[in-house]
């Protein structure tokens, strides 16, 4: 019987090497929030994330991954517009309930407070800073798509420490280690 060709045991082994190489990069983790009209009353949708990119600050575009099976990716790209709470160091709660099954957060966002951007629509979290997003452009990435939307709206809370992802987990850091 066939062994594996040598093409596919070097992508298995680039694949599993940058997934070990990326898990020494520290991000930031935000929930994003979008919601779809299909149906009556509007359907909220949200979404932990750690791909968040400052593009450009003329025009100000940021930018997400986001896998191109997510049903939240249908709802965003429905919508065309999205809200970006960035979770500050007591949010690992949040960060976990948004990282479950599509009807763990559906459920999860009529319980919790938050409240419609003015721009958008989309529900923003208390959280340490926020932007409300159009959607502008998009490009497909291999199993995700990159979309770049442009920034309507934002604010910064206060200066509460981040909520930060490494090595498969969440950490905080205070200001004064910055």
């Amino acid at each position: 019987m066939g062994e594996v060709p040598a093409a596919n045991q070097t992508a298995v082994a680039v694949k599993d090497d940058l997934r070990s190489v990326m898990r020494n990069f520290a991000t930031g983790v935000c929930v994003v929030s979008t919601f779809s009209d299909r149906a009556s009353p509007r359907r909220h949708n949200a979404l932990t994330v750690n791909s968040l990119t400052s593009v450009s600050l003329d025009p100000p575009l940021v930018s997400l991954n986001i896998r191109r099976d997510s049903t939240f990716l249908d709802d965003l790209m429905e919508s065309q517009v999205w809200a970006i709470s960035i979770l500050d160091a007591e949010a690992e709660d949040l960060a976990r309930i948004f990282s479950r099954p599509e009807q763990d957060r559906r459920k999860a966002l009529c319980t919790l407070p938050a409240e419609p951007g003015k721009e958008t629509g989309a529900l923003l979290l208390d959280s340490v800073a926020w932007m409300e997003c159009r959607y502008r452009n998009h490009v497909v990435a291999g199993d995700h798509l990159l979309i770049i939307g442009e920034v309507v709206g934002l604010g910064v809370n206060d200066s509460r420490s981040p909520l930060i992802f490494l090595q498969g987990g969440f950490h905080r850091i205070g200001l004064d280690q910055v």
